[in-house]
């Protein structure tokens, strides 16, 4: 009995589904609604005024008749046919002349006194009454009369009568006459309104149902934009901001994307990174106790082996903080020192692979930033290793560093034909690598490092070579390189540096 009563009645459910009903009613209907309710008034209104129109006509017919019946009735005119045509030009009404027995008066040539050219059958009566005001009805050869009896006075003509006969067909065309100009305006007028209604609301509902269908394919994760409107109208504006909703929802889902991946990654390499890590100290450790006892042979073949492991130790580290903040060391420090670092660094991988490594500016005069030197280095080397990459064997790659209008830079150039056109715009984000066995994660890193230092870092390609520009800003005791800057005008023509930068 209890699960009867809170199963709900059909008529609730009825009630609810009519509730429903009423509450939702498409925008198309709420604007048609009102404007049709409008023009039905509007069309009312012509009805009436028709109507409104009809009566007046047809109230002037009937005091136009009374005025005939009472010239008639009360002034004395020639009993003659062209009087009575006079009269009929007048008034517009057919006239009869009668005795006192309703028999028609003939003239001395035999000729009714009539202006119609055959006569009713019958005349109505004088004592009955008329339902309609110009009188009864009465045929007269196949045609329908208004016919209306008036006595004449004993001064004008005794015992006479004159019919007045006024033909139901103008009556009918006067009445139509002052009707179908309000009806047919008020007709015309509403059905084009209701006509252009229905066109702009399905206009705007289709323009609604776009929009709604964009949303949808948001919702399904789908955010390429829309195309706008050329109207420009809210409607317009509405589509730009779903545009754009869609644009940083894209950037969101891609962030969200990338930090899901470098979380599974650092879930997944931290415990190797770790043991590999464990490893290279323990062979850093070596080396250095190996450097101490044989400190005259091999030292500076020790001395890079000691920097190779550890920048293999920085990079397992990377490995380890990986999509942590980066934590900077800052101090003062010779950005050329760094450089200098890096190329000694790399120097016997570029000759083993036979590229020629060339210095384009001084690197002895200092240039002082606020960094940290450990971590530029790292981004140095990372730069240096690409461009050798790229260069390939008997390739070309160029430095550069010094100070343009208060940044210091580093351009790192080689001769490489450049990123391949597909992942040309993805060149700094994690993963993204032409390396088979490179992760993509140097330069992602490395453009890193450069905003955490309140620096850039852009690449674009200068006639067939590709460039790599760091810009950090410059330290109070540092000297512009005036030489350098004048060889970068020189390549480049102008003052400010050309960029073609993918961000």
């Amino acid at each position: 009995m209890n699960a009867a009563l809170e199963r709900p009645s059909l008529f609730s459910v009825s009630c609810l589904r009519y509730r429903e009903g009423i509450m939702r009613l498409s925008i198309r209907y709420q604007l048609l609604l009102p404007l049709v309710a409008l023009m039905a008034g509007v069309v009312g209104m012509s009805v009436w005024s028709a109507l409104s129109s009809a009566g007046r006509a047809r109230q002037q017919i009937e005091t136009q008749m009374d005025a005939v019946a009472q010239t008639v009735r009360s002034v004395t005119f020639p009993r003659n046919v062209q009087t009575l045509n006079l009269m009929k030009g007048l008034s517009g009404a057919e006239l009869v002349l009668c005795d006192a027995h309703r028999r028609p008066l003939r003239d001395d040539q035999g000729q009714p006194l009539a202006t119609l050219s055959a006569l009713p059958a019958t005349l109505p009566s004088l004592s009955n009454a008329s339902a309609h005001p110009l009188g009864e009805l009465v045929e007269v050869d196949g045609q329908s009369y208004f016919c209306r009896g008036v006595p004449l006075g004993s001064e004008v003509g005794a015992n006479l009568t004159v019919f007045i006969l006024y033909a139901e067909s103008l009556w009918r065309d006067a009445l139509w006459q002052s009707v179908w100009p309000a009806l047919f305006l008020g007709v015309l007028g509403g059905a084009v309104s209701i006509v252009l209604t229905v066109a702009v609301t399905q206009r705007v509902t289709r323009r609604i149902q776009e929009l709604e269908r964009r949303t949808r394919l948001i919702a399904d994760g789908d955010f390429s934009p829309m195309p706008l409107p050329k109207r420009e109208d809210e409607l317009r504006d509405l589509a730009g901001s779903v545009n754009d909703m869609a644009q940083k929802l894209a950037q969101y889902r891609e962030s969200m994307s990338k930090t899901e991946r470098l979380r599974l990654l650092g879930q997944v390499s931290g415990g190797l990174a770790h043991q590999l890590r464990n490893g290279v100290t323990g062979a850093k450790l070596a080396v250095q106790l190996h450097a101490k006892e044989n400190a005259q042979k091999n030292a500076e073949s020790l001395d890079v082996a000691l920097r190779q492991l550890a920048l293999v130790e920085t990079h397992l580290k990377r490995f380890l903080d990986l999509g942590k903040a980066v934590e900077l060391q800052k101090q003062q420090c010779d950005l050329n020192s760094v450089v200098r670092d890096a190329l000694t660094l790399l120097g016997l991988q570029a000759k083993h692979a036979g590229i020629e490594m060339r210095r384009e500016s001084d690197l002895e005069q200092p240039i002082f930033v606020q960094a940290d030197a450990g971590q530029l280095g790292n981004v140095l080397v990372n730069l240096l290793g690409n461009a050798l990459d790229a260069a390939g064997q008997g390739g070309l790659v160029e430095v550069n560093a010094g100070v343009d209008e208060g940044t210091a830079f580093v351009e790192i150039t080689d001769s490489g034909p450049g990123p391949p056109p597909e992942i040309a715009d993805r060149l700094f984000e994690p993963f993204v690598t032409t390396k088979p066995e490179g992760v993509g994660l140097g330069l992602a890193v490395a453009r890193q490092v450069a905003e955490a230092h309140d620096g850039t870092l852009r690449w674009f390609r200068r006639d067939a070579t590709t460039c790599f520009r760091l810009e950090l800003p410059v330290g109070q005791d540092s000297v512009p390189d005036q030489s350098a800057r004048d060889r970068t005008r020189e390549r480049t023509g102008t003052e400010s540096y050309p960029t073609k930068e993918v961000p």
